[in-house]
């Protein structure tokens, strides 16, 4: 489909989404400080992946750093630890560190 194509039809529907609430209020928020409502942000998306051919966007896994990898890692050692200190609340967490 040629980009003028996507143009010539000008006849529109209702396209219904579930979302997370507050996904839609922030891209609400997002859109409006950009002059844009959501129906139009969506339109836009959506005319983009036709140009493109796909999502308008890289689909890939995020990258860490070699720094953040070892903590996520002892993250979840910590995590499977059943020996691992454990905190009721963030006070207590922030007085063991004090010491």
């Amino acid at each position: 489909m040629k980009g003028a194509d996507i143009m010539q039809n000008t006849a529109t529907c209702n396209f219904n989404v579930r979302m997370d609430t507050a996904l839609k209020q922030q891209c609400e928020a997002l859109y409006h400080s950009l002059g844009l409502n959501l129906t139009t942000a969506i339109n836009i998306f959506l005319r983009k992946s036709l140009q493109e051919g796909g999502l308008p966007f890289e689909l890939k896994h995020p990258k860490y750093n070699e720094t953040t990898l070892a903590a996520m890692v002892e993250a979840r050692q910590l995590a499977n630890n059943p020996n691992a200190k454990r905190y009721n609340n963030i006070e207590e967490a922030l007085q063991e560190l004090k010491r």
